[in-house]
């Protein structure tokens, strides 16, 4: 249910919507070293997604806390090829860029300053705390922030009413207040708020697929199923 378009993207309207910086740099196709950073569930990593489709760049995507130098290495030099055979230029997005070593670091920054690389990172934490200074100073930092109930609620609707990639072709009905309570606990994670729906549907014991016999016998998700479908977050 990850977005597809720019159009379908929940909240951050304080980066992406009219007027705004990020959807500047985009609509001009000046997209510098990026570094996302918020609360989970609320869309870094599909943003940076979004980004590379929007921009026509090819994505590479790693863990910084994962990827060794070596890897690093292999990028760039698929980068630098891709740019002369293809004309194509490559965004890396790098999920925990607060993880990102000095070696790593010392290995990719030369190849982001002269532009082969696009760099987007991504992290939960503060980068101006936590992200190499080096990286900070060579990037635009964008806070996401949690989703609203309403955007909460309206990614639901759109996994329940999508045929293709969501719900929709199951005779579903979930009440209202079911809605709500996910749009509640979920404390604006969206991926949290979808594995509650996907849990719910499965909990009814209803095949995913579409057959007749899901269509004779509607499935309802009540309160009291969209309450045991999602857990409280721990103290």
């Amino acid at each position: 249910m990850r977005p597809r378009t720019l159009d379908e993207f929940a909240g951050q309207q304080h980066i992406l919507g009219p007027g705004k910086l990020l959807r500047r740099m985009l609509e001009a196709d000046v997209i510098t070293s990026i570094i996302l950073h918020g609360p989970p569930g609320t869309g870094k990593t599909t943003l940076a997604e979004l980004i590379s489709r929007h921009s026509k760049r090819y994505f590479v995507k790693e863990n910084a806390a994962s990827v060794g130098v070596k890897r690093i290495r292999e990028i760039v030099d698929e980068a630098a090829r891709r740019l002369e055979l293809e004309k194509q230029r490559t965004i890396l997005f790098l999920d925990e860029i607060h993880r990102f070593t000095r070696a790593q670091q010392d290995v990719l920054l030369s190849d982001v300053e002269r532009g082969l690389i696009t760099l987007i990172g991504a992290t939960t934490e503060n980068p101006l705390f936590a992200v190499n200074s080096a990286l900070v100073s060579r990037s635009t930092l964008f806070r996401l922030e949690s989703l609203t109930e309403a955007e909460i609620i309206q990614v639901l609707q759109r996994a329940v009413l999508d045929p293709q990639n969501g719900y929709g072709t199951l005779s579903l009905t979930i009440e209202p207040q079911a809605l709500r309570i996910w749009a509640v606990k979920s404390d604006g994670d969206a991926r949290r708020a979808l594995t509650a729906l996907e849990v719910a549907i499965l909990s009814q014991k209803v095949t995913l697929q579409a057959t007749p016999s899901s269509h004779s016998t509607p499935l309802v998700i009540t309160l009291a199923i969209a309450e045991e479908s999602i857990q409280q977050k721990a103290a």
